[in-house]
């Protein structure tokens, strides 16, 4: 294993590494070669991560996994599917994109996930987990009716993607077809915290120490648990299960009772010695465990696995260890470095600390469950990221991580509310989009005092496509009943959430705000409950009607206009939904009007303030400025929005043009 010291790798490991441009590449190499492989790649990994940020952990603990598979399976002859996608910087490695991690996650670099872009050995851009499952039936489907020519389909879903409920409605239509999926359970006990799932949680630090001084008992269970495990990877013997089988079945009078009687002893021992027996409940053969790093045992295991799959799916379960050979991962234990920003490789990232709006969210929650007892926080395996772990050390017993997945989250949210509480739902704006059914028929159809709080909204940056936070507002305004609230400080956040709590009384309310820094105002620059805030007051001429984030930008702007002779009135909109009166008449009242918004522009915020302008004053012009409905590539938030023209000298010239 190496430490913190070892990055960059020795020449002779380099040299490997040079040579490794596409998967047959692998085939040619020892095991003690591949040892040495794995030990450079690793060392690649932190220093490509200390250079540009990403996601460090997880692809650690999946080097001997991902070596084994592309020794084994001929991608893209075979299909290699990952979920999540941030677990495949091996598999971009050992496809030909090493030199690509120069700009990994940066704009017009290598992204964060898979890319089909990128290349064929890139199947799936799965960047939102629990999904592998279904593309790997469907792709199993389109090769049994002839559409396409892989042999192999193999789905390999780990870091906690197992808990998502869509995983398991296509593990029982999997297992139900037989359809011929081989999956792969990367099983590392973690999502991006410790994972929700009594399938592939790690052992409690009780379990632990009776694993490290088994007895007798123990170790006898073990080696039979591993003796059995080897004999249902042997194709030999599941041949001759089968004939027996047969030869039960066609006994005269007792066939059908013999053959129930030797499954239900089967049933017995598996219950006893493997209780993920909950996979062949599905129809689908298990097993497992193996070790994740010995890439000779993976190997056998997965052409076992080959032969098996020809009788319908399989799923071998694979023990890695997250953050493996990296000890400031391996040391970190509540998230094994899932992520990093840029750092020192000699030393490793310094601790995680939550900033910006998280923070004054962070502190918020706690302030308000203080107070009210009622106030509970629900979310899907990110405490960490949504600033909750401070509520969680304050209130364990109010506070629940239900894994990944979301629709579970906002449904049971809604019972809670049910109940009596006052359930607070900490998430990012890109996975609320998985519950959005919930949304509006489990909580606003029933008016229920359930608050959303969504982090990361808006254009995020580096993680690309599927992480900006662009829907959030244009669809929750769309919500009846729902109050969709957006702070443009981190007092406002502080208040917003406050006044969320009452405004519950009456139905749902949404919280939105972005990633990193926060603006700091005075007291007396804070709004209120469903009202704007008029930020600045000029003359006639010009009202910028902005949201959340884009108020700084608009102030800004606002500077740059004095400078061409024009003075503009600058609204903080805080309540995207219901929209202020006061703020609709004063606007219908100036020359001119912009709106600026972090969302998508196409049925947004600014769309409906336009429109109610009109109603008022049908000729005032009305320039919507906003997020294009396309997909847009990682890069700088700042650059991206910049690039939109919504930054302050964007939203300036877009105000000029208008009143020209």
């Amino acid at each position: 294993m190496i430490g913190a010291g070892r990055c960059g790798g020795s020449v002779v490991a380099a040299m490997a590494l040079d040579k490794i441009r596409q998967p047959a590449d692998l085939r040619e190499l020892s095991y003690p070669e591949l040892a040495d492989l794995a030990g450079e790649i690793r060392d690649f990994i932190v220093q490509a991560v200390a250079e540009n940020a990403g996601h460090l952990g997880s692809n650690l603990g999946v080097v001997e996994l991902t070596l084994a598979l592309h020794r084994v399976f001929e991608s893209p002859t075979d299909a290699v599917l990952w979920d999540t996608g941030h677990q495949a910087y091996v598999h971009k490695m050992v496809t030909g994109r090493q030199a690509g991690f120069e700009n990994l996650r940066q704009a017009g670099g290598l992204s964060g996930y898979p890319n089909r872009e990128e290349s064929p050995h890139d199947f799936i851009e799965n960047s939102h987990a629990s999904t592998v499952l279904s593309y790997a039936y469907g792709l199993a489907v389109g090769r049994d009716l002839g559409t396409n020519h892989h042999r192999h389909i193999v789905g390999v879903i780990g870091d906690g993607s197992i808990t998502g409920g869509m995983a398991y409605e296509a593990l029982n239509n999997i297992g139900h077809s037989k359809q011929r999926v081989i999956i792969v359970l990367n099983d590392n006990g973690r999502s991006y915290a410790p994972t929700i799932s009594n399938l592939t949680a790690g052992p409690t630090a009780r379990e632990q120490a009776e694993m490290d001084h088994p007895s007798l008992p123990d170790r006898i269970t073990e080696k039979l648990s591993h003796a059995l495990t080897d004999i249902r990877l042997n194709p030999v013997y599941v041949r001759r299960q089968r004939r027996l089988e047969q030869f039960l079945r066609d006994l005269p009078y007792v066939g059908q009772q013999a053959e129930k009687s030797v499954e239900a002893m089967k049933a017995a021992v598996r219950e006893f010695l493997q209780p993920p027996s909950f996979f062949e409940a599905l129809g689908v053969r298990y097993v497992g465990p193996v070790d994740g790093h010995d890439i000779a045992a993976l190997e056998e295991t997965f052409r076992n696995a080959v032969e098996l799959s020809a009788e319908g799916p399989i799923v071998v379960h694979v023990l890695t260890q997250k953050g493996r050979g990296y000890s400031p991962a391996e040391d970190d234990d509540e998230k094994h470095l899932h992520d990093a920003p840029v750092f020192d490789p000699a030393i490793g990232p310094p601790p995680a600390v939550v900033t910006g709006y998280t923070q004054a969210f962070a502190e918020a929650i706690i302030k308000e469950a203080e107070a009210d007892s009622r106030v509970v926080a629900v979310t899907a395996a990110m405490p960490g990221p949504t600033g909750l772990l401070p509520f969680q050390a304050r209130f364990p017993d109010r506070f629940f991580d239900v894994g990944i997945a979301e629709q579970h989250a906002v449904t049971g949210a809604a019972g809670m509310a049910m109940g009596g509480l006052r359930p607070v739902v900490a998430i990012y704006s890109t996975f609320l989009n998985r519950a959005w059914d919930q949304v509006v028929y489990d909580v606003a159809l029933h008016r229920l005092p359930v608050v959303f709080c969504l982090d990361r909204a808006g254009i995020t940056g580096p993680d690309g496509a599927s992480h900006h936070g662009m829907y959030d507002m244009a669809l929750m305004a769309k919500v009846p009943g729902m109050r969709v609230l957006a702070p443009s400080s981190a007092e406002d956040l502080a208040a917003m959430l406050h006044d969320a709590l009452t405004l519950a009384d009456e139905g749902p309310v949404v919280l939105r705000w972005p990633r990193g820094t926060a603006r700091h105002v005075s007291e007396h620059e804070v709004g209120v409950g469903l009202h704007a805030r008029k930020a600045l007051d000029g003359t006639n001429s010009l009202a910028i009607l902005a949201v959340g984030k884009m108020v700084s930008e608009a102030i800004d702007a606002a500077a740059l206009l004095v400078q061409h002779g024009i003075d503009a009135t600058v609204w903080d909109v805080r309540s995207c939904a219901p929209l202020d009166p006061e703020m609709i008449a004063d606007a219908a009242a100036h020359g001119a009007v912009v709106t600026v918004e972090d969302g998508i522009r196409d049925g947004g915020i600014g769309m409906t303030i336009a429109d109610q302008v009109h109603e008022l004053a049908s000729t005032v012009p009305v320039q919507v400025l906003g997020i294009p409905a396309k997909f847009l590539p990682q890069g700088s938030a700042d650059d991206i929005i910049a690039q939109l023209g919504l930054d302050a000298a964007g939203i300036a010239a877009a105000a000029r043009r208008l009143l020209a």
